[in-house]
């Protein structure tokens, strides 16, 4: 059974960083795109981070670029979102997901399995 379970949320003010993982199972996630989408309060889904199967690259939307890092570690088939210098509109539900595509900036619409979520609230 394909599972995707987000940990690490939580507050943070406004400046501050954070780091969020995500255990697969089920599947490797070695053989797929990997990566991050979230859905701020009463926004549509937004895709963050997109990290290439083989690792080649990485893509972020102008949104969260040069702020998130997105990796991974196929040997514990795990991944991370590292947050940094985080902003108010940063806040959401955030998910660790497999994507079809990591060409560009990540689409929700390429998304494979994700997970139930942990939420992040930036705020001071």
């Amino acid at each position: 059974q394909v599972q995707l379970v987000e940990s690490g949320g939580g507050f943070v003010r406004p400046g501050g960083s954070l780091r969020l993982s995500c255990v697969a199972s089920g599947f490797h996630i070695d053989r797929h795109h990997i990566g991050w989408f979230r859905q701020p309060p009463g926004k549509e889904r937004e895709g963050v981070a997109c990290a290439s199967i083989n690792g080649d690259s990485t893509h972020y939307p102008d949104s969260v670029k040069n702020r998130f890092i997105v990796s991974r570690d196929n040997t514990k088939n795990m991944m991370y979102l590292q947050m940094n210098s985080l902003e108010s509109e940063d806040t959401g539900v955030y998910y660790c997901a497999t994507f079809r595509q990591c060409g560009g900036t990540p689409y929700i619409n390429d998304m494979e399995y994700w997970g139930k979520g942990a939420t992040v609230i930036v705020s001071s």
